[in-house]
Parts: C-alpha cells; structure tokens; sequence
C-alpha cells in the first residue's frame, strides 16, 4: 500500500466553528460545508459540528441526507433551488433557501405549498455573481407578496473583497444598507474573512467557510496568527533516495539541474492525489519535521524533495505535505493557488484517516 494518506483532526473542526461563534459576539453561525466540506467530507463535518447552529451548502440531496441522518438545525441552499420540484422538496424538509433572481421569486409566487419557508434573499451589492440589483428590488418585493407560505425573510450578500485590506467591505455595505433601507429585517452577510475582520458585518447570521478548515482567508496573516487549527494533514514518505552530481537533472523536462552534489528523496505524492502540479522548485514541505523544498516538477504519482537539509534522512522519512505545522496556504502560495483550491482537489484515491 502507498504510503499517502490525509489525516483529519475533527477536533480542530470544532474548535475552529467554537471561534467562529465567539467572534460572531451573539450572531448565529452556519458551518459552510460546500464542496464536501472544503473537500474535507461533508458528512464527516456535519457530524464533528453536530451542534452548530446551522449548515450551508450547495446539494439539495446532501441537505436531505443531514436531515435523514438527524440534523435538525438549519440548513441553507445557497444556490437556492433550480425547479418547482426541488422547491416543494425544499419546503418538505424544512430547508432554507436563498433566492437571487426574480426567475426564482416567481416559482415561489406561483407554488402552492404545504410548509413554511424561509428565504434568504441575496442582494447584489458589488460582487456581480448572484444576486437582486437595486432596479429589481420592487418587482421583487411584489413577487414576496404574492408568495404563500413564506416564514420569514433574511436578507443576504457576499462581500468580494473582504480579505483585502485596502477596499474591505466598505463599498459593498454601503450598497447593501442602500438597498435595504426601510426592510426592517435579519441579515445574513459575513463570510471567513468579514466575521474576523469587520464586526460590523456580523448582523444575525455569519457564514464562516475556510477558516473552518484551519486556512486563512488573508493573504497578509496566517492561519496559526488568527487562532485557527489545520483539520487536513496530507503526509506521505521518501520512497526512494538518489544522489546527484552537478549537472544532473531532475524529473520530467529536467527543469532542476543540481548546482552541486546532492541527495533527494521520492515521495508518493504527486498530482493524481491533488498535489498541483504547477508547484515548482522551491515549494515548502517538511521532511522527518524538518523544512526543505521540493525540486523538479512534479508528476502523477511522485515528486521530489531536496534531502540537503536531512543527510540522515532515508526510504521511510516522514513527509508532510501540508496540515501539521506546513499550511496549506503557505503552499499554495508557492504553487501560485491558494488553499481552498488545494484543500477541494484531494482525490478519492488518497486513503482518509481519522483521528
């Protein structure tokens, strides 16, 4: 058996939503866990925060599932529903939905339901995505009446540029107050990086995505500065060992030639397991604990790391390849990514392993 694994602190899962909550300062918290909980897998997740406040994901039929499986709290589509058919399953699993087109508010209109819903009206308000603009708000209003069953009403949008220091969310809440003049209703707006960096967006409900899973929204701190704990560990082994001359190549297209004599390891890693393959020379990852680089490109099962550093360093050292005191936004960066791609792309062949 290969020697990849990822391994899943659920622990830290938890402590990090526990964070969540207390920055939130008496909002409610949806754990988001789209994308198979940042690739982490959504039922595990949901299990680890079995009692966050609620959930906010994509797949109606992964919604469905958390409610057959016991999950009470509630759980918000944030793509809303795309037929009168999943909008009646919607309302008979008592799921919440965010509405962001006026095609959407008009299946609400003309459905006859038995179940109350409750709706999250996405307001676009810069990030030009999802989204009601200001010139539809009225039709939109109208439509709302003319919907029956409706429980209530959050209004809701997502800031583009929050984890940028020099813009932030200032534009876009001065659009959404804008538009939300005179609706005396909850709001829902703060992802990752507005719930740690603007209190002011915090309102009733935060939706608290990446830093969930121990990475930083911000380009400028890290996880580890923000309190955050890595759920993911991908580690692996040196499989092989070679020593080069000066001169020597390594990997597919020779694109590291060694200025000197020198020792690198093979591990069992490379892009069929999710690794990207766009990291080059000099991409951070641990060996035995201690930091080196890897070296060459790396290929669909393997990648080569610099042995420099770890002379005693042989087939077995243990290699990590993000999570455990590496994280994976530091490696991202040095693949010209950022981590919430690293963390979506491992593969169903990488064994998982909880701790």
């Amino acid at each position: 058996m290969r020697p990849l694994r990822a391994l899943f602190d659920w622990s830290a899962l938890a402590a990090n939503y526990a964070l969540a909550r207390r920055l939130a300062r008496g909002a409610r918290a949806f754990a988001v866990i789209k994308a198979d909980a940042y690739g982490h897998g959504y039922l595990k997740a949901a299990q680890a925060l079995r009692d966050a406040d609620g959930f906010a994901l994509l797949e109606i039929e992964r919604a469905v599932e958390l409610r057959d499986r016991g999950f009470r709290q509630p759980i918000l589509l944030l793509e809303g529903f795309f037929s009168p058919e999943e909008l009646a399953m919607a309302g008979a699993y008592r799921l919440s939905v965010v509405v962001h087109s006026l095609e959407q508010l008009r299946m609400l209109a003309a459905a006859r339901r038995s179940h109350p819903l409750e709706v999250f009206l996405k307001l676009n308000t810069g990030m030009n995505r999802l989204g009601l603009g200001p010139g539809e708000l009225t039709a939109a209003r109208e439509l709302l009446k003319a919907a029956r069953g409706i429980d209530s009403v959050v209004l809701m949008t997502h800031f583009a540029t929050a984890d940028e220091g020099a813009e932030g969310v200032t534009a876009q809440l001065e659009r959404f107050e804008a538009m939300a003049a005179g609706l005396r209703l909850p709001r829902s707006l703060a992802n990752s990086a507005a719930l740690l960096r603007y209190p002011q967006t915090h309102g009733d409900w935060v939706r608290p995505g990446i830093m969930l899973y121990g990475s930083s929204p911000f380009a400028d701190q890290s996880a580890e500065a923000l309190g955050l704990r890595p759920v993911m560990t991908l580690e692996s082994q040196v499989i092989a060992v070679q020593t080069l001359q000066a001169g020597d190549r390594v990997g597919y297209g020779g694109t590291f030639t060694a200025p000197h004599s020198m020792r690198i390891g093979i591990v069992a890693c490379g892009y069929a397991d999710g690794y990207p393959r766009h990291a080059g020379t000099g991409t951070p990852v641990l060996v035995n604990g201690v930091r080196t680089r890897t070296v060459g490109r790396v290929s669909m099962d393997m990648l080569s790391v610099d042995l420099t550093p770890l002379p005693e360093a042989g087939v077995g050292a243990r290699v990590i390849l993000w999570g455990e005191a590496l994280s994976v936004d530091e490696v991202a960066r040095a693949a010209g990514t950022i981590g919430y791609e690293l963390l979506c792309r491992l593969t169903s062949r990488v064994p998982r392993v909880d701790r």
